[in-house]
């Protein structure tokens, strides 16, 4: 009866190990290494002979020199991965989809964006015109205005110069009614 006591503790301890973990890192996709990153642009120099600038007493010979005008860098411009699948992309930064319903509307927009510009300008030289008749309408009433009042101040003159001769005014420029003057009336 001892061992089926035993058998439990045998299981337990296979259990207590704990998986080890390993990391294996993804291979880039041969088929377009531009994709992912740019490659280092290298140029050559031909130099010909000259003296060391640290010590005169060391002479250079006719040798090439690389140098790396630009490392390598990260390539960030969204295009296929993996199996050729695009990227999903930001629409902003999509170009449009180019068919022949999508190029008809936008060339009637620049149409009407034309005929919009054409009436905008007419509108204007419109404006200006009426611009122009308002400022020569207001001109018209204060000269009207001035007119008026050199009326009523002769008017004035004359009715003064009626009455201190004793004669009635020809015309009287006061009336309290709207009606017209009775013909009959003295």
């Amino acid at each position: 009866m001892k061992t089926y006591y035993l058998i439990p503790l045998v299981f337990l301890s296979a259990c207590s190990t704990t998986p080890k973990l390993t990391l294996r890192p993804q291979q880039p996709s041969t088929t377009d290494a531009a994709a992912v990153r740019y490659p280092e642009v290298l140029h050559a120099y031909h130099i010909g002979r000259y003296a060391d600038p640290n010590d005169s007493l060391i002479l250079h010979e006719q040798h090439v020199v690389y140098r790396v005008e630009e490392n390598t860098r990260w390539n960030f411009h969204p295009g296929p991965v993996g199996g050729g699948t695009a990227m999903p992309r930001d629409a902003a930064f999509a170009p449009a989809p180019l068919n022949d319903a999508i190029l008809a509307e936008v060339n009637s927009q620049r149409l009407a964006t034309a005929q919009i510009m054409v009436q905008a300008r007419t509108l204007s030289a419109a404006l200006a015109q009426f611009q122009t008749a308002l400022q020569q309408t207001k001109t018209n009433l204060q000269e009207t205005l001035i007119l008026r009042a050199a009326v009523n101040d002769m008017k004035q003159r004359i009715d003064a110069l009626g009455s201190a001769q004793g004669q009635p005014p020809p015309f009287s420029s006061s009336t309290t009614t709207n009606e017209p003057p009775d013909p009959l009336s003295p």
